[in-house]
């Protein structure tokens, strides 16, 4: 059944992508695009990570600046919004809180979804109340380049079952799927570098975002 059959019908399918987005790049849009149209999402909410807690590592670029460029990252598509609640939300931004904040706010006959890279998903159980996760929402795990989730132990651990290819049902009802998105090799770690040490960034980050950070003189170091 395709998005527009789902919504004829009152049926919504939200997906949650959380992130840094330290910048947001056309990488991260291009993923949660694909998501978007392959489990007929009715919208991809984008929640930026407000105080991240696996990366107190380094500085991290206001949440003012963050926000207004995911912003203007996704403001030509409607198919995509952008949340605060992790801004609101005093402390370090934990996920369990996030998706229980949008579980319990669910409508009748509404689904939830929860996209996370590969990479984030092999370090699940360093989270806070992972295993709390899995009977909240779905799971969309996303490809990335030597990172296995199958070898993971938490699949095995929290009793998921393999159903079809690629989908495991966890005994909550919720199920995991592993998803195939088309590789673009741009990172925000990368991006930061280039601007670090002079070069170009066009075509790696929207338009939008290209003239925001030079208009801010963000990532100069």
């Amino acid at each position: 059944m395709d998005r527009s059959e789902l919504l004829r019908r009152g049926k919504k399918r939200v997906g949650l992508f959380g992130g840094t987005f330290d910048p947001i790049h056309l990488g991260h849009l291009r993923c949660a695009q694909e998501v978007g149209e392959a489990f007929s999402l009715s919208q991809v909410i984008f929640i930026l990570a407000a105080t991240p807690p696996h990366k107190l590592d380094r500085p991290i670029i206001s949440t003012e600046h963050r926000w207004e460029m995911v912003r203007l990252a996704i403001a030509d598509n409607p198919f995509f919004t952008l949340s605060d609640v992790e801004i609101r939300r005093e402390g370090r931004s934990y996920s369990i809180e996030t998706i229980s904040y949008y579980h319990h706010n669910l409508g009748e006959g509404e689904r939830l979804f929860f996209i996370v890279g590969a990479d984030a998903f092999c370090e699940i159980e360093t989270w806070r109340d992972y295993p709390q996760l899995f009977t909240l929402c779905d799971f969309i795990v996303i490809s990335r380049p030597n990172f296995d989730p199958l070898r993971t132990r938490v699949i095995k651990s929290e009793g998921f079952q393999k159903d079809e290819r690629d989908q495991f049902l966890h005994p909550s009802g919720h199920s995991l799927y592993l998803h195939q998105v088309t590789p673009i090799g741009i990172s925000s770690t990368e991006i930061r570098r280039a601007i670090r040490e002079g070069k170009s960034i066009k075509y790696l980050v929207p338009k939008e975002v290209e003239e925001y950070i030079k208009k801010q003189g963000l990532y100069q170091g």
